[in-house]
């Protein structure tokens, strides 16, 4: 193939909140793919919350990012060329290989997707968070039709997810959110209540959107929200542990000083990889499809254009500027 692929690197660790200093735009020739191999010509790219950790030295569940090598992550396109005998060309599919405007694969972990949908979903509703959402709240929450759930975070491409999926299950729902556009967005999708919580603290404010206390509370945010919710808990309530955005940031959050409520209240609190749980990604997209078909499980997105406002996508995410979905748009999307 003639010409070049742009891709984003990272060339540096951050001291603080990160810049778009850390990144590069750099380019390569695009690659010729070998027999057993194919290559694609990305349409979007996803920016996510786990990515913050993984830009700097410290180990977590997941390896940093390599210094002077491309941002690697999910993203979908089309199969331009392939010598692999599981893919056609024109084929439309979802891979993990990241921040490129054009990829080269042996074929691991790449999946066909059905551009019945937008394909842009297999990055959010239909994709990892959508599953996320669903793993979380039906597998480790386990709701009970009438129980009450709290989603802390709950406009990001989860936590919006995790609150309809509730909803479905005949939950009452309340969400927090950072910004009075989020919390009408929320009550849109059928959230029973929202709250602001930069304009009242999440302890003050369940108090008053769920006075009866809740039985399930879904955290992406950790910190003093976790600490609200389990005051807030009703016994034998359910934590579902799926982030902790409050510990993204440049400061040591305070942990919560209530844990002993876990042993009072008989709570359990479970958290999860959603990558250890992949063989259930089959039941999850078979019912969201038609929940997404039917108009019960809506969605959001915040497309970016370009993939040299990659950085700048992912550092407004980290910033809570965007609704739904973060994803960057790097190519055609014909069809789709």
């Amino acid at each position: 193939m003639e010409g070049v692929s742009r891709e984003i690197r990272l060339v540096g660790h951050p001291t603080g909140f990160p810049g778009e200093d850390l990144f590069e735009v750099a380019e390569t020739p695009i690659p010729d793919p070998a027999p057993g191999q194919l290559l694609i010509r990305n349409a979007y790219f996803s920016v996510d919350p786990y990515m913050r950790p993984r830009i700097g030295d410290a180990r977590s569940y997941v390896a940093p990012f390599t210094l002077g090598e491309a941002i690697t992550g999910g993203a979908v396109g089309r199969v331009a060329v392939s010598r692999h005998p599981g893919f056609a060309e024109g084929d439309w599919v979802l891979h993990l290989i990241g921040w490129r405007e054009w990829a080269l694969s042996d074929g691991s972990h790449v999946w066909t997707i059905d551009p019945a949908a937008p394909v842009s979903t297999a990055l959010g509703v239909l994709g990892m968070p959508g599953f996320t959402a669903y793993f979380g709240l039906h597998a480790i929450g386990r709701p009970v039709p009438g129980e009450t759930v709290f989603v802390s975070g709950a406009s990001g491409a989860v936590g919006s997810a995790a609150g309809q999926m509730a909803k479905i299950a005949g939950c009452r729902v309340v969400g927090s959110a950072g910004s009075p556009e989020k919390v009408a967005w929320l009550l849109e999708l059928g959230f029973d209540d929202v709250f602001n919580y930069r304009e009242r603290p999440a302890r003050e404010a369940l108090a008053q959107v769920a006075p009866g206390g809740i039985d399930i509370y879904f955290d992406n945010v950790g910190g003093d929200h976790l600490e609200a919710a389990i005051g807030a808990m009703r016994n034998r309530g359910r934590i579902v542990a799926c982030g902790s955005m409050s510990r993204y940031g440049d400061g040591e959050p305070a942990a919560p000083r209530n844990l002993f409520m876990v042993v009072t209240k008989r709570l359990r609190m479970e958290g999860f990889i959603i990558s250890d749980h992949l063989d259930r990604f089959p039941e999850f997209l078979a019912t969201a499809q038609d929940w997404v078909r039917e108009g019960r499980l809506r969605y959001r997105e915040t497309v970016i254009e370009g993939i040299e406002n990659a950085p700048s996508a992912f550092l407004g995410l980290l910033r809570g500027e965007s609704i739904g979905k973060m994803i960057v748009k790097v190519g055609p999307a014909e069809d789709a």
